[in-house]
């Protein structure tokens, strides 16, 4: 029987089985989990999965794997070498970021736009909490906008607390596989309510010392839209950091819209656009048409494939 992963905890897993719209308890062979031997989590929510029903037992067995169109990767928490697979086979990605409490850096923006352009997943950017900003920081999100959507990156400011923004989503989401991340506290639980009011996802309150979230969603699962809407949404627990994996030096490059758009102009096929004279992305980045964040961002991507777990800005 095939059927989509819709939760993963440990070896347990949820499988949802479209024809019956029944979902079966499963746990994971041990044959499968070699197959992801270097991943923390070998079989992840959005897997495509066969397995067969077994009507003497509660649980039934998952037998073999579908090969993933795409998935978001990072690097697992403290394990350099090791990596943690958000979910797999989506559709959008929407990336929740908060201007202030707590504040998403640029860079950690960055590196989740770069993956996800590594696996050709359509993203965009929710910016939450727009009915909260102070006037300074309704400025940071007018630049944070002016940077993005120029790029292809749609940004979208809404308040999910007060459903402000937050009904345009449905069309957006309308028959496809979403992933939503983010820091602890952006505001991902409050969204998934908003979008499903029975779900109840619990919330919690930003700690007033440094301003960030507390784990409220500590697994990724997905979310069936209520009728008469179609299409499901991956909830993730809240990211610290974002390590990226799998992008060499020579491949990085790509995954920054604007930089491959001015790189076929550097006189170096192999430019890495750190110091090579006649350098485009260079020229473009003193020029004005390259945002320093952006660069700057490229740069730290460059650092994790020679260095130990990546650390957050502070």
């Amino acid at each position: 029987m095939r059927g989509r992963v819709i939760k993963v905890i440990g070896n347990n897993c949820a499988v949802h089985v479209p024809e019956e719209e029944r979902v079966y308890s499963c746990l994971i062979k041990g044959r499968v989990r070699i197959q992801g031997i270097r991943s923390t989590n070998p079989v992840v929510v959005g897997d495509w999965v066969h397995f067969t029903p077994d009507p003497q037992q509660d649980v039934s067995y998952i037998e073999s794997l579908e090969p993933r169109r795409n998935y978001i990767i990072r690097r697992a928490t403290n394990l350099s070498k090791e990596s943690h697979i958000l979910a797999a086979n989506i559709d959008l990605a929407l990336l929740m970021v908060t201007i202030a409490r707590p504040r998403t850096s640029y860079t950690f923006i960055d590196r989740f736009l770069a993956t996800a352009e590594a696996y050709r997943i359509p993203t965009e950017i929710l910016i939450n909490k727009v009915d909260d900003l102070k006037p300074d920081e309704e400025e940071v999100m007018r630049e944070l906008t002016e940077i993005y959507t120029p790029l292809g990156y749609p940004c979208h400011p809404i308040s999910a607390l007060q459903h402000q923004g937050t009904d345009a989503l449905l069309s957006l989401l309308e028959g496809k596989c979403t992933l939503i991340a983010g820091h602890s506290g952006t505001g991902k639980s409050t969204l998934l309510n908003s979008l499903i009011p029975d779900l109840d996802l619990a919330t919690q309150a930003i700690s007033s010392l440094y301003e960030t979230g507390q784990h409220t969603t500590t697994y990724s699962e997905m979310y069936q839209l209520p009728a008469p809407h179609s299409g499901w949404i991956i909830d993730t627990p809240g990211i610290k950091a974002f390590g990226t994996l799998e992008m060499s030096e020579e491949d990085t490059s790509h995954f920054f819209r604007e930089f491959f758009a001015y790189s076929s102009d550097c006189r170096f096929a192999n430019c890495t656009h750190i110091h090579e004279p006649g350098c485009a992305v260079l020229k473009a980045l003193e020029e004005g048409r390259i945002a320093p964040s952006r660069y700057k961002s490229y740069l730290s991507i460059l650092q994790d494939e020679h260095s130990g777990p990546y650390r957050p800005e502070q």
